[in-house]
């Protein structure tokens, strides 16, 4: 468990590149649903780029609990088991609307 502990902490105080990652991997805008499985795949991915390897059981961990520490940031909000709605006006995206 100190092993997840450690890269819980590491995310947690990065938790803001995490998120411009998560962002130029995923669909995630101000106000749009997240789901637990996009975390967990975008934790694992982060800590590749980084040079570590996670198993899918390790990862799903550190989602889980930096799911729940975004939570507490107001950063994401719980909409059901499987994911949040992202709170986070620095991923406002334009106007939607037909461009021409």
């Amino acid at each position: 468990m100190d092993y997840n502990n450690k890269y819980i902490e590491i995310i947690k105080a990065d938790y803001i590149v995490l998120l411009k990652f998560l962002k130029a991997k995923f669909p995630m805008f101000h106000n749009s649903k997240f789901f637990l499985r996009d975390l967990d795949y975008g934790v694992q991915k982060y800590f590749e780029s980084k040079g570590t390897k996670l198993s899918i059981g390790d990862s799903e961990i550190i989602a889980a609990e930096l799911g729940k520490y975004l939570e507490q940031l107001n950063i994401l909000i719980r909409v059901n088991h499987q994911g949040w709605r992202v709170n986070y006006p620095e991923f406002v995206t334009s106007v939607p609307g037909d461009p021409f």
